[in-house]
């Protein structure tokens, strides 16, 4: 069992799911997952760790009575300078929709949309550093934005990140891979006509599970929905699954001998 005490900027290491109601939510995810839900002091509004093995894997909290947002999974680069990081995003395309803020000690966050319309996130880590486990089961294990401009979407990413896109050879998708050093950070999907229009360009988090059809059971038997049925990739078995209040994300176990 591996802590991870850090990430490198412009790499992936947090998710977190904002939704409509966190009291079911956190019974789902707990249920789902084996996660011990610890719901943080007053002033944080009710967010909550989700804790994997004593460690962090991702965040759960309210949307802001009133929001327009509905309940979803994003992810979060890490940056070493928010504000930096906000004035790279609005340059390249970008748009903020919650500016650099502080988060007590924990850090300085924001979100916004990429230049296609995707929202994620920044973090700039304080005593709050990411998710402390990850490619395991219950844990962070990949992410990707499906877009429907990829080209657009993998240049503004490489811009504000300092990532280099690499073209992945996948039969029937348009797919690139975004990498800092020798670290994969995520996917960009190329969305085509056979995703729906009234599907916005949007992160997808992928959660790891130890079995994709055992927990596709066990999201059904939880009130959750089973978008896509698992499958087979040459990354591992896939699903696409929607938790009781809406938001979707993914599950995938890696390859027998793969960690993630």
């Amino acid at each position: 069992m591996t802590t991870i005490a850090s990430y490198q900027p412009g790499t992936i290491g947090w998710f977190d799911l904002m939704t409509s109601d966190t009291a079911a939510a956190r019974a789902f995810y707990a249920g789902l997952f084996g996660w011990q839900i610890d719901v943080g002091p007053p002033e944080f509004g009710g967010y909550a760790m989700c804790m994997n093995a004593g460690r962090t894997a991702a965040g759960l909290g309210p949307i802001e009575p009133g929001s327009p947002q509905p309940p979803s999974w994003s992810v979060y680069f890490i940056t070493p300078d928010a504000d930096a990081t906000a004035a790279r995003i609005t340059a390249h395309g970008g748009e903020l929709i919650v500016p650099p803020m502080d988060v007590g000690e924990e850090g300085r966050m924001l979100v916004a949309r990429d230049a296609t319309g995707a929202v994620f996130g920044a973090w700039q880590p304080g005593a709050h550093h990411g998710a402390q486990c990850a490619h395991e089961p219950g844990a962070m294990a990949w992410a990707e934005v499906n877009t429907r401009d990829s080209k657009r979407a993998r240049e503004f990413y490489a811009a504000v990140f300092d990532l280099e896109p690499h073209h992945l050879e996948a039969p029937g998708i348009e797919y690139w891979t975004l990498h800092r050093g020798d670290e994969t950070v995520g996917g960009v999907l190329q969305m085509d006509a056979h995703w729906p229009a009234s599907v916005p360009p949007h992160w997808m988090a992928y959660l790891q599970v130890a079995d994709t059809d055992a927990a596709c059971a066990r999201i059904k038997e939880l009130g959750g929905k089973v978008c896509v049925p698992p499958f087979d990739s040459p990354y591992g078995r896939i699903a696409v699954v929607e938790d009781p209040q809406g938001a979707t994300f993914s599950v995938m176990h890696p390859p027998e001998g793969h960690a993630g």
